[in-house]
């Protein structure tokens, strides 16, 4: 089960974040501080699973963005890994331009692909089909 989902920038600041379980708000900021710590000094060279405490950290690395996704003992890394680029690539085929000013869509993307921690769906024209509707509306 994936137990939160976070976007970073290097600079260690954090630009999404979801948790799929309860945790406490000063928790939280503790735990994105001691998980982009964990990553950003880790090389390109070495692997992108962490173990971490009671769970593993999954994460990559697009320019000046990670992507950090923490998982249960259960779950497949490599699907969460996978998960990550089917996710980006979501986004570059929705966005024409920064996604920093558009989260609230960030997010519907997220959770059409991510519900309670599970992974519902990866195929992106099924993701971006209630995206396309919202425009439609939107545009009149």
């Amino acid at each position: 089960m994936i137990k939160f989902f976070l976007m970073v920038n290097k600079q260690g600041q954090t630009r999404l974040s979801r948790y799929y379980e309860h945790i406490e708000i000063h928790k939280r900021t503790m735990l994105e501080a001691e998980v982009i710590k964990n990553c950003l000094s880790r090389s390109k060279d070495q692997c992108s699973f962490i173990e971490y405490k009671d769970f593993k950290l999954v994460y990559r690395q697009y320019a000046a963005l990670f992507v950090v996704v923490g998982i249960n003992e259960t779950e497949n890394e490599m699907a969460v890994y996978e998960l990550i680029h089917n996710f980006v690539e979501v986004l570059d085929k929705y966005f024409s331009r920064v996604i920093m000013f558009n989260l609230d869509r960030v997010h519907i993307i997220l959770d059409e692909m991510v519900l309670n921690g599970c992974i519902v769906e990866t195929n992106p024209n099924r993701i971006l089909a209630p995206l396309f509707v919202l425009d439609k509306v939107a545009e009149g």
